[in-house]
């Protein structure tokens, strides 16, 4: 098991970061991390127990495919700066907003 106080951040590369992009990409870890190693979609949790559970799990679907397409958008983005920063501020609070639903 590896020790829950080391975050490795797949998406980040050793240059410097301003800490308002790092912490995107610390939070879209934890959701990759919980998808992939902890299998959170596919574990024990009953998603169809209420409309918020299905609503949480089809937000944590769209919010993990979305991640792994961004790489490639942050890097090739015709779009703006300030809309791309728009972008991420949306799908980082949509993720605040289903991040009780992170526990396997």
């Amino acid at each position: 098991m590896e020790p829950s106080n080391v975050l490795k951040i797949e998406s980040l590369e050793s240059d410097w970061r301003d800490k308002d992009s790092v912490m995107l990409h610390a939070s879209f870890q934890l959701l990759k991390d919980c998808v992939e190693k902890e299998k959170l979609l596919d574990c024990h949790i009953d998603w169809e127990y209420d409309k918020k559970f299905s609503h949480a799990k089809k937000e944590l679907q769209e919010l993990y495919t979305w991640w792994l397409s961004y790489h490639q958008v942050e890097k090739e983005s015709a779009i703006p700066k300030e809309e791309l920063y728009q972008l991420e501020n949306k799908m980082f609070h949509r993720l605040i907003d289903v991040r009780w639903a992170l526990w396997t």
